[in-house]
């Protein structure tokens, strides 16, 4: 790209000669995380156009990490819910899509700003909703419908620069944004103790509101002073992820960025299936989740299928991403990036004698896109092109969804597969959701 363009790009609330492409997702840093295969492939579409992110001023910093976006305008509303309106200023947007939800409330909103071009499932144009598809494949899906290449397994953002802020050390994460996918306390706590005893170092970290927390499981677990990191900026937290030896947590945001650099690590769901929120399919991470019926993802108390999770459960899963499966050291990770659609494989974690028992545990192979067949390049001015509707590829918005066609999970590889920002700098972001 030439330095007009990239100066070009990088105007993000002006009305200068370059195109814009607006892109809606005001939601949480693992909504963030989870559509940058979908970033990415626009970025490679609209290589002249500034790349402009909707979202909370809060994550400007992470969306800048992602190499992808060129800034981010300030767009927020309670929950998860469409905001009132958007601080959009000159000429409508060359291209808007929405990435938030797929039902008319977001759509609506960017149909105000008048775009040439708008990529939306609740548009005449769009694609059908697929109930139970990976939130990745989701927003990968709907641009390849409008004739933009994108691969859901291009989840990878650059590694942060400068040192690690601690000795690679296993990060447990006890938070989440909603009590029912947060774990209690005193489990991780068994989980950290364990690690202690087995001489690995230990950090637990807490987002904002999660001190108290945080403090609690350091306590219970017997870890030493400084052990508890409370409220990072992004770019600490993306260096102690990245440089960590596993990330344990619950569905939450640290476990994308763990995915986003390739660091091994266990997530436990509840009210979510992983195979709709879980990471991709590789071998340095485990998705450890009970077989049940679904639960509110935003409710006040533990859900009780993660209320079936062991500390056992999740030391297991931590023994197999631990190097026994590959998986690199953290040093190595850069040295040696995994292939682009790796096949993973699933692990039986359900406890001896038990398999077939409504207690037995399942370690996920999270249905996330495996190995893809090339994908025909983008039109020259996607911008322009009329799109060509396609037949839906098989297969957690807030919004209802104008058309539904029903899904099935794919099948996890065997067990044999190998494997800019408008926000002050270093400000904390809602990294918990």
């Amino acid at each position: 790209m030439s330095a007009p363009d990239t100066a070009a790009r990088r105007t993000p609330g002006g009305s200068g000669g370059a195109g814009r492409v607006l892109v809606l997702r005001a939601l949480g840093l693992g909504d963030l995380l989870a559509a940058v295969p979908a970033l990415r492939a626009l970025r490679g579409a609209f290589p002249g156009h500034a790349l402009l992110l909707a979202a909370p001023a809060q994550l400007a910093d992470a969306a800048a990490a992602t190499g992808v976006v060129d800034g981010v305008l300030d767009a927020s509303a309670p929950g998860r819910a469409v905001p009132a309106a958007l601080p959009w200023h000159g000429p409508p947007p060359d291209v808007a899509v929405d990435l938030h939800g797929t039902g008319p409330e977001s759509s609506g909103l960017l149909r105000a700003l008048r775009p040439v071009r708008l990529l939306a499932y609740a548009d005449a144009a769009g694609p059908p909703v697929v109930d139970g598809e990976h939130e990745r494949e989701r927003w990968c899906r709907l641009l390849r419908w409008y004739g933009v290449a994108a691969d859901a397994s291009r989840v990878r953002v650059p590694r942060p620069a400068g040192p690690v802020p601690a000795p690679p050390a296993v990060v447990v994460h006890p938070g989440a944004a909603a009590g029912s996918r947060r774990w209690p306390a005193e489990r991780f706590a068994a989980v950290a103790a364990a690690l202690r005893d087995a001489g690995r170092p230990v950090v637990v970290t807490a987002g904002p509101g999660e001190e108290a927390l945080a403090a609690r499981v350091a306590a219970l677990a017997g870890l030493p002073a400084g052990a508890v990191r409370e409220r990072p900026p992004f770019a600490a937290l993306s260096a102690l992820v990245a440089g960590a030896r596993a990330v344990v947590s619950g569905d939450t945001g640290i476990a994308h960025l763990a995915v986003a650099h390739g660091t091994p690590s266990v997530t436990l769901f509840g009210p979510v299936p992983p195979h709709e929120w879980g990471p991709p399919p590789l071998p340095r991470h485990r998705a450890l989740w009970h077989p049940g019926p679904r639960g509110d993802p935003h409710g006040e108390r533990p859900d009780p299928l993660l209320l079936r999770l062991r500390p056992r459960d999740v030391l297991a899963a931590l023994r197999e991403v631990d190097g026994a499966d590959g998986a690199p050291a953290p040093d190595a990770r850069d040295r040696a990036p995994v292939p682009e659609g790796a096949g993973g494989r699933t692990a039986d974690l359900a406890h001896p004698g038990t398999p077939n028992t409504p207690d037995a545990l399942e370690s996920r192979c999270p249905a996330a896109p495996g190995p893809q067949e090339p994908r025909p390049s983008p039109p020259a001015d996607p911008a322009r092109t009329r799109p060509v509707p396609r037949a839906p590829a098989p297969g957690r918005t807030p919004e209802p969804a104008p058309r539904r066609a029903a899904a099935s999970p794919p099948a996890c590889p065997s067990a044999s597969s190998s494997p800019r920002a408008t926000a002050p700098s270093g400000s904390p972001g809602p990294w918990t959701g």
